[in-house]
Formats: structure tokens, sequence, C-alpha cells
């Protein structure tokens, strides 16, 4: 898999707001990498679910938390 591509991908959907994508995809390439034993790759797309994660608080959670 070419991990940066797929980021790359990523990258596109949530910089159109489209987090759904975004998430899916990464969940794809996550489970690509543990089919693969790649830990290292599962744990990156674990990151970048997080980050998206972070993003999608950043823009719609409670600001009072």
């Amino acid at each position: 898999m070419d991990s940066e591509a797929e980021k790359q991908q990523i990258q596109e959907h949530v910089d159109k707001g489209n987090y759904h994508a975004a998430i899916n995809i990464s969940i794809s390439a996550m489970n690509e990498c543990r089919r693969n034993q790649e830990q290292e790759g599962v744990d990156e797309f674990i990151t970048v679910i997080r980050n998206i994660v972070n993003i999608m608080d950043d823009e719609f959670g409670s600001k009072s938390k």
C-alpha cells in the first residue's frame, strides 16, 4: 500500500469537510495494514483517525467542555 497516497486522498476529503469518507478510507487502510501484519501502518492510520476526530471536535463539539 502507498500510505502517502492514501493519506493524501484522506486529506482531500478532510479539506472538503467530508469526514465520513476520510474516516472510512482511514479505517480501510488500517485494516489492510492489519491483514499484512504491518503494526507501524496500523498505528499510523489510528493517528490519522484520531486527528480527524479532533478536527471534528474542534468544528462541531461543545466549546464549554
